[in-house]
C-alpha cells in the first residue's frame, strides 16, 4: 500500500479508476477527479502544482493517490488551510474510494493518511464534512477522531452536510 502524490507512472491505474467511478454515474469525489484527463501527462502537473500557487484567490491543496497491488482504490485532496467559503461547505480533506474497492477500509486508511499529510502542512485541527446521507462517510470520518460540529447547507445543491473536526495530534504529523 502506497500513499503517493499523482504522477505519470500511474496513467493506466488512474484511468482505470475514473472508468471504475464512470460506469456507476455517480458524482466523483473528491473534485479533482473530475478535471479533464484526456492530456494526462498535462492533468498531473495542474494537480502538482496547486499546493505552490501564488493565487490568494485560491486554496493551496495537494492531491494524493492511494495505491494498493499497482491499482489506484482511492484519491484524497487535503486544503492546506481554509477560506470563508471552505470553512462553510468544503472542509480540509475531502477524499473517495473507487465504486469497486469499496467496503475493505480504504476510505478510513485514505483518511488516517490525508490526516499524516495536513498536519505536515501545518493543519491542527481539520475540518472534514459529508452529505447527511452518506452515513458511511461520516462513519469513517468519526472512526477517525471526527466530532460533530453541525449541519449546514451546501449552496451549489441546497442538500445538507454535516461538519465535523479531528484535531491532529503534534506527533501524528511526523508519523
Amino acid at each position: 500500500m502506497k500513499f503517493v502524490r499523482p504522477s505519470i507512472e500511474y496513467r493506466d491505474a488512474y484511468l482505470e479508476m475514473i472508468a471504475d467511478w464512470e460506469r456507476t454515474g455517480e458524482h466523483m469525489v473528491p473534485f479533482t477527479l473530475r478535471y479533464d484527463y484526456e492530456d494526462f501527462d498535462s492533468m498531473v502537473e495542474k494537480l502538482n502544482s496547486f499546493s505552490k500557487m501564488q493565487d490568494r484567490d485560491w486554496v493551496h491543496h495537494s492531491s494524493f493517490w492511494l495505491i494498493v497491488d499497482e491499482k489506484i482504490v482511492g484519491t484524497s485532496n487535503i486544503r492546506h488551510y481554509l477560506n470563508r467559503d471552505m470553512l462553510g461547505r468544503g472542509g480540509h480533506i475531502g477524499y473517495g474510494v473507487a465504486p469497486s474497492c469499496r467496503r475493505r477500509g480504504y476510505a478510513t486508511k485514505i483518511l488516517e493518511l490525508s490526516l499524516i499529510e495536513a498536519g505536515k502542512l501545518g493543519v491542527c485541527r481539520a475540518l472534514l464534512t459529508c452529505d447527511k446521507t452518506n452515513r458511511p462517510s461520516a462513519k469513517t470520518i468519526i472512526k477517525n477522531g471526527g466530532q460533530y460540529w453541525r449541519d449546514v447547507i451546501n449552496p451549489e445543491d441546497q442538500e445538507l452536510i454535516e461538519q465535523y473536526w479531528i484535531d491532529i495530534p503534534t506527533n501524528k504529523a511526523s508519523l
